[in-house]
């Protein structure tokens, strides 16, 4: 028989809890953690060009453009991703220093 491993599903705030401590990113999907991989250049290139023109155009509505480094929780309970790009015009986002909440 062979053992099976039984991973306890994490709550939201352990994660965060749990995330900042690592030295990789993880995105957060239902109790579950993933670890984030690289990429490659040319998707970071395409990456880069979006951001670029998403922040030129929309900077003068005081809008934030933000690249992979940058962690969305669809909601306080998860799950929470790190986007490729991400945009946020609302002003609860303004001042966020761990979580982007209202991105569109």
């Amino acid at each position: 028989m062979i053992a099976q491993l039984q991973i306890q599903p994490m709550t939201p705030q352990e994660y965060l809890e749990w995330e900042e401590q690592q030295p990789l990113k993880y995105e957060y999907i239902n109790g579950e953690v993933y670890a984030m991989t690289g990429g490659i250049l040319p998707h970071t290139s395409i990456a880069l060009n979006l951001a670029s023109a998403l922040k030129n155009r929309l900077r003068a509505q005081g809008c934030k453009v933000f690249m992979a480094d940058a962690k969305v929780g669809v909601s306080a309970n998860g799950p929470f991703y790190y986007p490729d790009v991400t945009v946020t015009c609302d002003s609860q986002d303004q001042t966020a220093r761990k979580v982007i909440y209202h991105s569109c």
